[in-house]
């Protein structure tokens, strides 16, 4: 098949592909081997499980790189690259499509960075599989000796997971991406990410159990900034996925006003191809504009709940480590933020955007897992605490 008539799907290089994931997963898991082969089962468990978060984080920062060099396209059928494997037997149908189209999606180096993009998610799904197949042996062992065995419930949440966001990797190219697909693939890859923080946290917890416990007043804040985070990276991720990131090249103001012209219910038709609306009509400046602003509005208020939040947990022993993390990434987030709009969206500072999300999302998960104190004792009367002296 030529370049203008390749099967959106075709199957034929899927086992290679897996295969190609298999050996990327195998660098990190010798790796981990060599480090860990003298640790305890679950100490091997632990440590396996926090290099895949790692490796987790670490694509999503690729994702956003293939996204933002437009190379979500690069290979436009699922899940290799003109029906072949790699790009290197794809060459003539990319030079093809390069010749008729210079500019276009598809060229040599964004094809590689596609194909890069879909070797490593394949590689983490093969360290998924490992962790819920050691996750499984260590249960058996733990029952066998009369111990607590690890919960199974969230390992395999995870290998599901995986298995729906790369069904939405293929929905992005396959639907040639579709604003709204596009969004919901950051969002899978983030509660990826936390899916596999919150097994990590918990074998931490298991094989070295700590006595700080996040005051009980502080819960409700904490799940409220959580889903502050979640909607703010939502607004975020549409803001990029519809390229609304120069609608606004000015700070605090937009265009030269406080408040500018917007369409926010353009803006905010969700299903619709990219760049037009759900009637075939292209999407309007102000539209744009309604997301970028949006976007920034909500912004405001996350920085101060964040920025409270971090504040309250400095006070508390134990906590200050997680404080200092969540105020240095919103100061990250600011200055990536303004970078994006004053310097024109330049590349490693809306990677680094991206990242420092995803950083903020793994430090609201610690925060969260970690044991909270059934009652506020800064509370109970001076009374009650004589008596119970």
């Amino acid at each position: 098949m030529d370049a203008t008539t390749q099967a959106l799907y075709d199957l034929s290089p899927l086992l290679q592909v897996m295969l190609t994931g298999v050996l990327v997963a195998s660098g990190p898991l010798l790796w981990w081997w060599l480090r860990h082969r003298s640790a305890s089962p679950m100490g091997r468990l632990q440590a396996l499980t926090a290099v895949t978060v790692l490796l987790t984080f670490d694509l999503i920062l690729f994702g956003a790189f293939t996204r933002l060099t437009d190379s979500g396209l690069g290979c436009p059928d699922w899940p290799g690259c003109y029906g072949q494997a790699s790009p290197v037997g794809a060459k003539g149908a990319i030079a093809a499509a390069q010749e008729a189209m210079p500019t276009g999606p598809v060229t040599h180096s964004k094809a590689w960075i596609e194909m890069v993009h879909r070797y490593l998610a394949t590689g983490v799904g093969v360290l998924i599989i490992a962790l819920l197949v050691m996750t499984f042996q260590e249960g058996r062992r733990r029952r066998a000796q009369g111990q607590t065995p690890p919960k199974l419930f969230i390992p395999v949440l995870t290998l599901v997971w995986v298995c729906v966001q790369g069904a939405f990797g293929a929905l992005t190219v396959t639907m040639k991406l579709f604003p709204a697909i596009v969004t919901l693939h950051l969002a899978g890859g983030l509660t990826l990410l936390v899916l596999l923080a919150i097994q990590s946290a918990r074998l931490t917890q298991a094989l070295t159990p700590v006595s700080v416990q996040l005051p009980r007043r502080l819960l409700p804040w904490a799940w409220l900034a959580a889903l502050a985070l979640g909607v703010q990276i939502l607004l975020g991720g549409w803001v990029s996925t519809n390229y609304a990131v120069l609608a606004c090249t000015s700070f605090p103001q937009c265009q030269g006003q406080w408040w500018p012209e917007m369409n926010l219910a353009e803006g905010f038709q969700l299903w619709r191809p990219l760049g037009l609306l759900a009637n075939g009509e292209h999407i309007s400046f102000a539209a744009l504009t309604g997301i970028h602003y949006v976007h920034r509005l909500f912004a405001y208020g996350v920085f101060v709940l964040l920025g409270w939040l971090a504040w309250r947990l400095h006070q508390v022993a134990g906590l200050r480590g997680l404080a200092r993390w969540l105020a240095g990434l919103l100061l990250l987030q600011l200055i990536t933020g303004l970078s994006n709009v004053v310097l024109g969206w330049p590349l490693l500072a809306a990677v680094a955007h991206t990242g420092g999300a995803a950083a903020l999302v793994l430090v609201l998960t610690r925060v969260l897992t970690t044991p909270w104190a059934p009652i506020d004792f800064q509370t109970v009367p001076p009374s009650a605490s004589r008596l119970s002296a």
